[in-house]
């Protein structure tokens, strides 16, 4: 007999082991099920511990029927700024593809990934993705890689009447002030347009959706948030560790003064960017395009936008 066999009791029959194996096959997949992505409760406070979980296995894509009059005839350009955060992505592209296709939301998932030098820009990475996103969709969402949406009433459909902020300060588990528009926000793209996109003058992180607020109101536009949703600070599921992966917070010369301040001239208008490459990529077999992006600074306008 095999040499593993006689470290077990001589009266073990062949037919427990295999309900052992069994049961200990079952156990393993339930773990992985609730312990992957998107499943399961959130930690306390919706903040993960000890980095990102990671992504569910690979399940059949929902895919829009063209002539389905349910999936509605708008399709959103799911914007994403991004840079090194692979952990997040990897559960963010599926869950985020398979929660609009469960709401049956047209939607192509763009990764705006920032590839220069400089200082991260989420505000000139989001104008980027605007201008690239192409003629076929119609509305786009500001969102947030490290922010998963756990409820599915929440509302990602056309938003007509005005910008539509899903993370709403009573939903959002860190921040709560009631200008507030960050995390996640939908917007037409004709809306978009009228607040000439965001400033460029943010880099590093932090105070470009606070200045984005004033260009909403100086546009006459009002900002909308969703009702009825009573899962509060629980809502949405926020992968980001502070102690795993710092941002950058740093405030170089003048750039403590500028932060509080309206750009009234730049936007989408003169964004300066070029792109390195864009790819097709599956994530778990959900689909989206990755946008290599090399951002321009103009130092003598914003040199805070380097590290030196």
């Amino acid at each position: 007999s095999p040499p593993l066999l006689g470290l077990l009791p001589g009266r073990l029959s062949v037919f427990p082991l295999f309900f052992l194996a069994l049961l200990l096959g079952f156990a393993s997949l339930l773990w992985l099920q609730l312990s992957c992505s998107g499943e399961g409760p959130a930690p306390s406070g919706g903040q993960s511990r000890g980095g990102p979980r990671q992504p569910c296995p690979p399940q059949a894509p929902l895919l829009p029927v063209e002539d389905e009059p349910s999936w509605g005839p708008h399709r959103l350009a799911l914007l994403v700024p991004f840079r090194e955060r692979f952990e997040e992505l990897l559960a963010f592209v599926p869950y985020m593809h398979r929660f609009l296709s469960k709401k049956r939301i047209r939607h192509h998932i763009f990764i705006l990934n920032q590839v220069d030098h400089f200082r991260f820009n989420r505000a000139s990475l989001i104008n980027v993705g605007f201008l690239e996103s192409s003629n076929d969709t119609d509305y786009i969402a500001m969102h947030d890689v490290d922010l998963l949406p756990l409820n599915e009433q929440l509302d990602y459909s056309f938003p007509e009447a005005g910008p539509f902020h899903v993370a709403s300060p009573e939903l959002h588990p860190l921040y709560h002030y009631k200008t507030y528009v960050g995390g996640i926000l939908l917007l037409t793209k004709q809306h978009y347009e009228m607040c000439n996109g965001m400033s460029n003058r943010f880099w590093g992180w932090g105070r470009e959706d606070d200045e984005f607020y004033r260009r909403i109101k100086g546009a006459g536009l009002q900002v909308r948030r969703p009702s009825g949703i009573t899962t509060g600070y629980e809502t949405f599921q926020h992968l980001h560790d502070p102690a795993w992966r710092k941002r950058d917070q740093k405030r170089i010369a003048a750039q403590k003064q500028e932060q509080f301040k309206v750009d009234r001239e730049g936007g989408l208008n003169n964004v300066r960017y070029r792109i390195e490459s864009r790819t097709a990529l599956s994530v778990a077999g959900a689909p989206c395009t990755v946008l290599n992006i090399l951002l321009d600074c103009d130092t003598s306008e914003t040199p805070w936008c380097t590290f030196g």
